[in-house]
């Protein structure tokens, strides 16, 4: 999806591969810290990052990048991501 996207819009395309990439690199980080706080400071960055990706992608619809059909599949999968990083926050 995002390697289709017109050069005009490169920015926005860059901007959500960032907020994507930030995401499990970010759980990774976590999961490597020792302290409860620690993990659980960087399980919270993972998720501001996802809820990043959100207007990111109404912007990709709204510009007609994306269709929605793949908006509805990606909110979805954000949903269900949300879910499990909250999951790892309370587990802790």
């Amino acid at each position: 999806m995002a390697s289709s996207f017109p050069i005009k819009f490169s920015r926005i395309r860059d901007q959500l591969i960032g907020a994507a990439i930030s995401i499990p690199l970010n759980i990774a980080e976590g999961s490597g810290r020792k302290s409860q706080k620690e993990k659980i400071n960087f399980y919270k960055i993972s998720r501001t990052s996802l809820f990043e990706c959100i207007p990111i992608l109404e912007i990709c619809l709204s510009l007609k990048l994306i269709d929605g059909k793949e908006y509805e599949e990606l909110r979805k999968e954000d949903l269900e991501l949300s879910k499990m990083i909250n999951g790892l926050i309370k587990s802790l």
